[in-house]
């Protein structure tokens, strides 16, 4: 840590608060105020650990962000119109730029790491080059879409408003990994304004043009740095949407007439998005996702030998669909489940491991005290359930295939981890409900 970062950074700290103080009424209601300072707190605390921790002692990605970031920061010292240019760029080289484009060796059209380097040198512009205070810039960004993720879950069922603050903000790995200056940060603060869009535009129709335009910047967002969070999620959306909208039809005739029509559409409009996203980067092809998972997979696995340990292995992969289909169960597992607690080799692990731990109980305990096929009742029958459990379930998939090691697999789930442990929650008052409504319906006496 430089001097600037103990001098500047409790200044820039202050600010946010004196911020987050002022938009808080607009955000929250009676019931969610009182989770707002805490939330965002916690995600300050957050990332400035993860900095501390790498930034100082480990080493890491996040190191390498903030090193561009200074070379586009020391670009705008010498000229402001060569700065704007390196963070405009779609990364076309150009002579005014190349001199600090051949310094930065994630400089280029196809890097998903020069978008984190772009935000990361606006917060240095802003923050005077210094690392804990760009961090606090993404733990702001991160908190802002996290906090539409919580009001749009809290005002689906806000019988758990309590428990799904903890779902959104009070998970470890969440807060830690999800506030730094990493990707994880940008695309999970992303993916909350895309939900919030979906819900506040398509299912309850208003704001519809904010949504738009809402939708269509976290799209961009999360698509310049993981496509395959948006493969993930769209469908599950999709399906939400369609499902949302059917029930809200009160005539059980229409409503059945109109279902399939609605389906026909929602499967057409996922297709064609999820072509649209895959066009994006030609790795997630159809054709191409089962050779580009077995590719990551294996570099991952070779770099957790070369660490020591944090390996994992649920079967041989043969880079096809199919290959995939098979591993399917196995990559579940492990990506709500695992690490199991003598599996962990580090403290981060540990925290992985009893977060596992605790998703695994919770899920026996709900399905066990509910029944399995009337929990997967409630879940078809509910569209916010089937949202988040098949999200859950297909982003589990392919994280658990892909990542072959705990170290990446700890901050590649994230994103799974609010909406399934919301599911969990949500799964479980619903439940709660139905057998209070059984247990206090009163029999009418029958007349002698």
């Amino acid at each position: 840590m430089e001097l600037s970062d103990y001098l500047l950074t409790p200044f820039y700290v202050a600010f946010f608060y004196a911020l987050a103080y002022a938009v808080r009424p607009a955000v929250t209601n009676k019931y969610t105020k009182k989770y707002f300072i805490p939330a965002f707190s916690l995600k300050l605390v957050g990332g400035l650990a993860l900095g501390i921790l790498y930034h100082t002692i480990y080493g890491g990605d996040t190191n390498n962000y903030f090193h561009h970031a200074s070379i586009i920061y020391g670009a705008f010292g010498k000229s402001f119109s060569t700065g704007l240019h390196l963070i405009t760029t779609d990364g076309t080289l150009s002579s005014d730029i190349a001199p600090y484009a051949s310094q930065m060796f994630w400089f280029g059209p196809d890097s998903k790491e020069y978008f984190v380097i772009r935000v990361a040198a606006v917060g240095a512009v802003l923050g005077f080059n210094t690392y804990s205070v760009t961090t606090v810039f993404f733990a702001v960004l991160s908190f802002s879409g996290m906090w539409a993720m919580y009001i749009t879950f809290a005002k689906i069922r806000p019988q758990v408003y309590q428990e799904l603050a903890t779902a959104v903000f009070f998970l470890p790995s969440v807060f830690f990994w999800g506030s730094g200056l990493l990707k994880d940060s940008l695309c999970i603060g992303a993916l909350g304004w895309l939900f919030y869009s979906f819900y506040r535009g398509t299912i309850e129709k208003k704001n519809i043009v904010r949504c738009l335009i809402i939708g269509f910047l976290a799209v961009r967002v999360i698509a310049a740095m993981k496509v395959y969070i948006l493969l993930a999620f769209v469908p599950p959306a999709a399906l939400w949407v369609f499902n949302e909208n059917t029930e809200r039809i009160k005539s059980s005739v229409i409503r059945i007439i109109v279902r399939p029509l609605f389906l026909i559409v929602g499967i057409v409009v996922a297709g064609y998005a999820m072509s649209s996203i895959a066009a994006a980067d030609a790795r997630f092809n159809i054709e191409k996702i089962g050779a580009q998972s077995k590719l990551t997979a294996d570099y991952l696995q070779g770099i957790s030998k070369q660490e020591n340990g944090s390996g994992y292995n649920i079967g041989a992969q043969d880079g096809t669909l199919g290959g995939m289909a098979k591993l399917a169960p196995q990559a579940i597992v492990v990506a709500l489940f695992r690490p199991f607690i003598w599996e962990a080799r580090n403290p981060t692990m540990a925290l992985s491991a009893l977060e596992a731990t605790f998703f695994m109980l919770f899920t026996l305990r709900i399905f066990w005290r509910v029944g399995f096929f009337k929990a997967l009742r409630v879940i078809v029958g509910s569209p916010i359930l089937t949202m988040c459990f098949v999200f859950s379930l297909i982003f589990a998939v392919s994280v658990g295939i892909s990542s072959g090691n705990f170290g990446t697999l700890v901050r590649y789930k994230i994103p799974l981890m609010p909406f399934y442990l919301a599911g969990l929650y949500i799964l479980d008052s619903i439940t709660q409900q139905q057998t209070v409504r059984k247990h206090t319906i009163v029999k009418r006496p029958q007349l002698a």
